[in-house]
């Protein structure tokens, strides 16, 4: 689908019809259309991002002249206190008076002032625009994890202290008629320009300097050539890949395919597809909480900043929105993903683990904030020099530390499908390095030379927990997988690493595996008890693992599993469609696939706003699922061997154009079951597709 509209009318009375509306997203080149009114009084507004320069255009084309006003509408005008805090953020403590260790406080933001001498030339230039900035004069969230997990050694600069960002708006004949107020004049034809900037650190002044800089570099390049470099942008990223699915058995009247559930689940695959480039090519991961498209919300206090479980990042969510990233060859919005957890977060963890345990290695905390600490709440609010608990003090998460083999698995999929060296010898590998060698110096082993991961848990679910299977199903996958890295032919190996990765890999445990009513099925761990979230770490064995699978031996045990899981869902960060898919179960996986397509918060038009779930509107933890299903269904690989329909219902068409690793792009057309057109490019990795039958 390659728009979305809604319309609406405005009131009206018995003498006086309601003013028509109607507003397209056009996904072709990312435009938000709107028409007000009918004839010669209805004005054509578009409204679009620019895909090269951090400005927002609005522009409007009238049959008549009109003016037309931009007004700044500031979320935060005075010194505010919440009245509560959300557990991501740093002051979150349980139990205190609104869930805070001490009083918040919101700073207001501050309008771009008018000089004080009318007739200089700065206040001459002022006329042309508008503007406001938020500049931060204090910080606490840093300073206060330093202190409470003792890494004030680790040295690091303040993130958040001296941290300025706003915007500027000016129009071509714009007039300043206040501080809040940009008027352009009556004409036919108008055009708005949003400029935003974030600088740290930065003072006001250097700030509305640098946007003064960004401001001119940005219009060195003509208006329209902007426009068609925009465009382009676009057009490239939608030919990139597709996954379009219709019901099979001939063409249907358009009323009854965009009523199918293999319409909805496309439009809602090429909707998340497009949040999901709207918010990946920033400074910062993806916010699974709401992303960019945060609004004030019904019966929640604060405004448009509030977040549900706040500003931080649960590895567990957060990878969520990237699973379908390589398939769909967007490599590009991994890369703030990366740079977070492989980049700053890392380097602090190697610290961490030095400093906690006395040896080298790298874990990842599941929560985290942006600048690597973990949370205040998770780690505790005891000083670690006043407490024997030198880890985490929260049982949510304190032995939970697979994140990091996640990130592993996920480096090796963007290898993999890109071969970039670069990515490999600067990030992969140092990652490789540090996460294995905490797995294999942290833990004993037993009488075999196996490891003992214990303590442990599977997640946030089971506390208490001996060999967890994520653990075990992680270190399995990806010891195998840089083991297959080619050598000496891929750059950046040594003989170290490759006796790292055999050392580990004979340490690893058997995958978990338990009677449950006399079946055998895979385990949340070899040993577990102390049953406490809702997830279901047995199938991580299948997903995102893939060591029980489609065209795997032992798939018996995961379909058990899966049968005989405890908790269920197909929203939010419920993974039940994946396991589904990967486990071959095709007719359920569409049915849980389309369930979620056609569940999105009722609070809102627009149907990729999903949530608010276990987390928030929009919800990307649910969109996110949404895409790794869908295309799970139809292409899944294994090594060098590509799986084609491994869990596609019959009952869908499809056209598709998906990647897969080593530079390979798939290309096709399904049929009533069926592989009716298959290009595969380059032609000598068609060998290496195997093509499957749905249930």
């Amino acid at each position: 689908p390659d728009l979305f509209r809604s319309g609406a009318s405005g009131s009206g009375t018995a003498s006086t019809p309601p003013v028509p509306f109607l507003q397209t997203l056009n996904l072709g080149d990312a435009t938000v259309k709107f028409t007000i009114g009918r004839g010669d009084d209805a004005v054509h507004v578009h409204v679009w991002a620019d895909a090269n320069h951090p400005v927002i255009h609005v522009s409007a084309e009238a049959g008549k002249p009109v003016s037309v006003a931009a007004v700044i509408e500031p979320w935060r005008t005075e010194r505010m206190e919440l009245a509560s805090s959300e557990v991501g953020d740093p002051m979150y403590e349980t139990g205190k008076p609104g869930n805070s260790h001490g009083p918040v406080f919101v700073e207001p933001d501050t309008l771009v002032r008018a000089s004080g001498d009318p007739d200089s030339p700065a206040a001459q230039a002022e006329k042309a625009f508008i503007g406001w900035y938020h500049h931060n004069t204090k910080s606490v969230g840093p300073a206060l994890a330093a202190e409470l997990q003792d890494m004030r050694g680790y040295g690091q600069d303040d993130p958040i202290l001296d941290r300025t960002f706003g915007a500027v708006i000016k129009a071509g004949a714009g007039v300043r008629e206040d501080e809040k107020t940009l008027l352009s004049p009556s004409a036919k034809s108008h055009v708005f320009s949003v400029y935003v900037l974030t600088r740290h650190p930065s003072t006001p002044g250097q700030w509305l300097s640098a946007m003064d800089g960004a401001i001119a570099e940005t219009e060195k390049i003509p208006f329209e050539k902007r426009r068609e470099a925009h465009e382009a942008w676009w057009r490239e990223f939608w030919t990139r890949s597709w996954l379009r699915a219709e019901p099979a058995g001939g063409k249907t009247a358009s009323g009854e395919s965009e009523s199918s559930d293999a319409f909805v689940v496309s439009r809602a695959y090429a909707l998340q597809r497009f949040i999901t480039a709207c918010a990946g090519r920033g400074a910062f991961p993806i916010k699974f909480n709401g992303s960019l498209f945060t609004v004030p919300y019904p019966g929640t206090a604060g405004d448009a900043d509030y977040r549900r479980w706040g500003s931080g990042y649960w590895w567990q969510n957060s990878r969520l929105p990237y699973l379908a990233s390589c398939a769909a060859g967007d490599f590009d919005l991994m890369q703030p993903f990366f740079r977070m957890y492989a980049g700053d977060m890392l380097d602090m963890a190697k610290y961490r683990t030095r400093h906690y345990f006395g040896h080298g290695g790298a874990y990842l905390n599941e929560c985290a904030y942006f600048w690597g600490a973990a949370f205040n709440e998770s780690y505790g609010w005891t000083p670690r020099e006043k407490r024997e608990t030198q880890i985490n003090e929260s049982r949510w998460h304190r032995w939970e530390w697979q994140g990091g083999l996640e990130l592993l698995y996920m480096m090796l999929d963007y290898y993999e499908h890109t071969l970039d060296e670069g990515f490999l010898v600067k990030a992969l590998l140092p990652s490789a390095r540090e996460i294995l060698t905490f797995y294999n110096v942290h833990y004993d082993v037993d009488e075999n030379e196996k490891m003992i991961m214990d303590p442990g848990q599977a997640l946030e679910t089971w506390w208490e927990s001996r060999n967890p299977m994520p653990e075990v199903a992680g270190l399995q996958a990806v010891t195998e997988r840089l083991l297959a890295l080619p050598s000496p032919s891929t750059p950046g190996i040594t003989e170290n690493d490759r006796r790292l990765w055999e050392r580990v890999q004979a340490k690893i445990p058997v995958l978990p595996t338990h009677l449950k009513n006399g079946v055998l099925m895979l385990a949340p761990a070899e040993k577990f008890a102390n049953k406490q979230n809702l997830e279901n770490p047995e199938l991580y064995a299948v997903f995102p693992y893939r060591r029980i699978a489609a065209g795997k031996p032992g798939i018996e045990l995961g379909i058990e599993a899966l049968r005989a899981r405890e908790d269920k869902g197909n929203f939010g960060w419920r993974q039940d469609d994946i396991f589904m898919a990967y486990l071959g179960l095709a007719e359920e996986a569409r049915a849980y696939l389309a369930g979620r397509a056609g569940t999105w918060d009722k609070e809102s038009r627009f149907p990729a706003f999903w949530g608010p779930n276990y987390d928030w509107t929009p919800d990307q933890d649910h969109g996110g699922v949404l895409m790794k299903a869908f295309q799970a269904m139809l292409l899944q690989t294994d090594g060098r061997k590509i799986c084609l329909l491994p869990a596609w219902p019959k009952g869908w068409n499809a056209d598709f154009k998906l990647h897969a690793p080593f530079l390979t792009v798939i290309r096709g057309r399904v049929e009533d079951g069926r592989l009716a057109r298959l290009d595969v490019t380059p032609a000598s990795r068609r060998p290496d597709v195997v093509c499957f039958a749905g249930d």
